[in-house]
């Protein structure tokens, strides 16, 4: 049975193919583009257009057990946010439900404050204390394990937990903004000392971002049973990757500046509530593998899995010239592609006590899928550079070059629930 959409004042948003409808309410940060303070805002996306809690104060009538909540809203403190409980978040979200509502009557006050998306500056959503990125992605493990060890393409330790390296917050930028290439020290051919330049096998990697809420206190690892107490949202994220760079410097202690110039995300966290309805049994390719206990749930194995369907777009420069569109070079599941869940993410990742912090982002890894044709990177779509991908205009890609610009897309969509988007991942490759 197909469930009834809830319809919004907001006109935009009862448009069936729209990101943000009335189920979604994503949260992000902005700065209006005439306002010359940059001063950053929260707001929830609502269709085209944004409801900016700084604009909210006496317009509207806040239950009592949200105002401190509201307050910090308007005061621009998501992460203080973020750390509230999941009774507060749940309840902010039915407030703002029943506000945004067609059922609501009295919204002509807050009508003129909605800002409209296109007229503002997206920020990060939240200040970012740490980053992490996993290797969640069994498919894109074996590809890539393949082209560097034939023979044994998983490390023997890769199906007995999630396997990640420390990330660089600090270079974490929004969709949007321009990524530099990068230069950095290579292998030369053999007998020969390495060289020092641009790279030229810079990729992309199609991941998703899982934004921390409430955080732990160090030394007290936290279980399965209350890993997804600790989870707010997610994102679209793009860990960039120098190939060249990469394969001469990660021996032995694994990546370093061929990742940590630059991972993008997109600017709205869609909540877990907003994920709820599409949450599935967690199932994996091989369910005889055996997993330790610390690792294992009920609920997990019940309810871990969220599909969430991912789509890569490339534009060139020449498209761009010949008004031409952008071309799909591949197309993922989250759900299929990722061998371990969120859950395990992050009761892995605080196995050892380490303490996570609200806003802390972890990165799923490259979800690759099944097939060679739905590979979440250059890497893997061009064999290593071996074949290179013929775009619809006629042009060839291996890696990627100056101009071209990637747009990554990600959406939850079932039959019998109401489509929600994750909006855009949008950067362009400069010199």
């Amino acid at each position: 049975m197909q469930t009834t959409k809830n319809l919004s004042w907001v006109t935009s948003a009862n448009d069936p193919n729209c990101d943000f409808p009335l189920e979604n309410l994503p949260w992000g940060s902005f700065c209006l583009a005439n306002d010359a303070s940059n001063r950053a805002r929260i707001g929830v996306a609502i269709g085209n257009k944004i409801l900016d809690f700084s604009t909210l104060e006496g317009l509207v009538d806040v239950p009592h057990p949200l105002q401190e909540a509201f307050l910090m809203l308007q005061n621009g403190q998501m992460n203080h946010y973020m750390n509230l409980s999941q009774e507060v978040h749940h309840g902010m979200r039915m407030w703002l439900t029943h506000l945004l509502s067609k059922s609501n009557t009295s919204f002509q006050e807050i009508e003129p404050k909605l800002v409209n998306q296109s007229e503002v500056k997206m920020l990060k959503p939240c200040f970012i204390h740490d980053y992490t990125d996993f290797y969640a992605s069994i498919h894109h493990a074996t590809s890539v394990g393949k082209m560097l060890r034939p023979d044994a393409p998983l490390s023997p330790n890769y199906k007995w937990l999630p396997i990640a390296y420390h990330g660089r917050a600090s270079s974490i930028q929004v969709s949007g903004e321009k990524v530099k290439r990068p230069s950095g020290q290579m292998r030369a051919s053999e007998g020969k000392p390495p060289y020092f330049r641009p790279s030229r096998r810079l990729d992309f990697e199609l991941e998703l971002g899982v934004f921390i809420g409430a955080g732990n206190n160090l030394g007290e690892p936290i279980p399965m049973e209350q890993a997804e107490d600790h989870f707010f949202g997610m994102c679209i994220l793009n860990d960039w990757s120098a190939r060249d760079i990469q394969g001469w410097e990660g021996q032995p202690l694994g990546p370093f500046l061929g990742k940590n110039f630059s991972t993008t995300i997109s600017p709205w966290i869609v909540t877990k509530e907003a994920l709820a309805p599409f949450r599935k049994a967690w199932t994996r390719s091989d369910n005889n593998q055996e997993i330790l206990d610390y690792l294992q749930h009920p609920e997990n194995l019940a309810n871990g899995a969220i599909e969430i369907h991912l789509e890569v777009d490339l534009e060139t420069a020449a498209m761009r010239e010949a008004g031409l569109p952008a071309y799909r070079i591949t197309q993922s599941e989250f759900s299929e592609a990722a061998y371990w869940t969120i859950a395990q993410l992050i009761t892995q990742h605080t196995s050892n006590g380490c303490n996570l912090q609200s806003g802390d982002l972890l990165g799923t890894g490259t979800l690759s899928g099944i097939n060679p044709e739905n590979a979440g990177s250059l890497l893997e779509l061009s064999q290593g550079g071996k074949k290179p991908i013929i775009l619809a205009n006629g042009q060839e890609r291996s890696f990627l070059e100056d101009g071209d610009e990637l747009i990554i897309r990600a959406y939850c969509q079932l039959p019998n629930q109401v489509r929600i988007g994750f909006g855009e991942c949008r950067n362009r490759i400069i010199s």
